[in-house]
């Protein structure tokens, strides 16, 4: 509990100093005897404040008045990245300008008028990347991937597989959007579905109001739809969230394996945030794998892309993760391509194939800039 508190306080204060800096930048920019200063503060301070309120309301007032919060709260996280970065290049020209006076006369003749132009492309800029962003996330694209594993079966030998990460089911994601991951997914008629993790965004409340697990039971697999846990299972809750799951014909692998039609093993893994949330330590890789013939193709999920050399060294044929969204608004793909080995798409460390998805959904801002929504149909052979 303590160390829940220190995080969350950490956060808040981070929030609070990057909305003051954003703000006072454009209170700058607003003449001092002019009446926008009133609206733009009090528009500001709601704009700050809905994504904490929506979310607070959604755990005690589960209503259309608490989604209004948590969506405008939403696509202002996304434009306070862009507000954000435009104010620092900004600054930075300013301090430049100051010891180098590389600032043309004219931005001076009039400045304040120079300050107002500066905010109105600035505000229209990042209105634009946030539009774009939001087109993105609602057309996911289909990430087709043709794999071969030097490995022996005793039945099918050619698999169609469908993946989604990420799904962030809840107040953003609805039946709408879930429509689509069910109609694309159906059109591949897969012989088994897979989600890696993340299914459902933190709140079960959403979920259940808005029955979004029929919507998933509408997904047609031969073989049937296996699922992991990912970290905001955890912080939702994992256990009520995997009953939910579960309920509604998902089979969640909880650091276990399944053999599927004697042709290959499905491993999952628990979500490394276990040791976190729920003060349990997951199993190790070879813990799991004991009673896996490792003559038989063996796919495993876990949800974040690290140590994959220790997929490697276990024999893992194909690992399909998620979790990074590829930074989901750019540039923090720059970062999560520093962070992980392989923060998306396809890579191959010795006899092992590995594939990690920029996801279905998203958290926090609805939107994808510099990432895409995707669904990934796997096209696996064995000899």
């Amino acid at each position: 509990m303590k160390n829940f508190i220190i995080f969350f306080s950490i956060v808040f204060t981070i929030y609070g100093l990057v909305n003051y800096y954003i703000f006072i930048r454009g209170w700058q920019a607003i003449p001092k005897d002019s009446q926008v200063r009133t609206y733009y503060l009090v528009i500001f301070l709601f704009l700050a404040l809905a994504f904490i309120i929506g979310r607070v309301l959604e755990n005690y007032y589960l209503s259309s008045f608490s989604n209004v919060f948590v969506w405008v709260g939403s696509f202002w996280l996304g434009l306070m990245v862009y507000l954000l970065l435009s104010v620092i290049v900004i600054d930075i020209f300013r301090i430049l300008n100051h010891f180098t006076g590389i600032f043309p006369s004219f931005i001076f003749n009039d400045y304040p008028k120079t300050k107002q132009i500066t905010a109105a492309v600035v505000l229209s800029v990042s209105l634009i990347l946030i539009i774009a962003g939001r087109i993105n996330a609602l057309t996911p694209k289909i990430e087709k991937l043709d794999l071969k594993i030097n490995k022996t079966v005793n039945s099918q030998r050619e698999w169609n597989i469908v993946l989604a990460s990420d799904i962030h089911m809840g107040t953003l994601i609805g039946n709408s959007h879930l429509d689509k991951l069910v109609n694309i997914t159906n059109s591949f008629n897969p012989d088994i579905v897979l989600f890696a993790g993340d299914i459902i965004d933190e709140d079960l409340g959403p979920v259940i109001k808005q029955d979004l697990g029929a919507t998933l039971k509408n997904i047609k697999s031969k073989y049937g739809i296996y699922a992991i846990t990912g970290n905001h299972e955890f912080i939702g809750g994992v256990e009520p969230a995997v009953k939910y799951l579960t309920e509604h014909g998902i089979n969640v692998l909880r650091d276990s394996s399944v053999k599927i039609e004697n042709s290959f093993y499905l491993v999952g893994r628990e979500d490394r945030s276990t040791n976190q949330f729920a003060h349990k330590k997951r199993k190790t890789l070879a813990e799991i794998m004991e009673n896996v013939d490792k003559k038989f193709p063996i796919i495993m999920m876990d949800h974040q892309p690290f140590g994959l050399n220790e997929a490697v060294e276990n024999g893992v044929d194909l690992q399909l993760s998620g979790h990074t969204h590829h930074g989901q608004l750019w540039p923090f793909n720059y970062i999560t391509e520093m962070v992980y080995e392989l923060s998306w798409g396809y890579k191959k460390k010795g006899n092992t194939h590995f594939y990690v998805s920029s996801g279905f959904g998203g958290w926090g801002p609805p939107l994808k800039v510099g990432s895409r929504s995707e669904i990934v149909n796997i096209k696996l052979q064995f000899n």
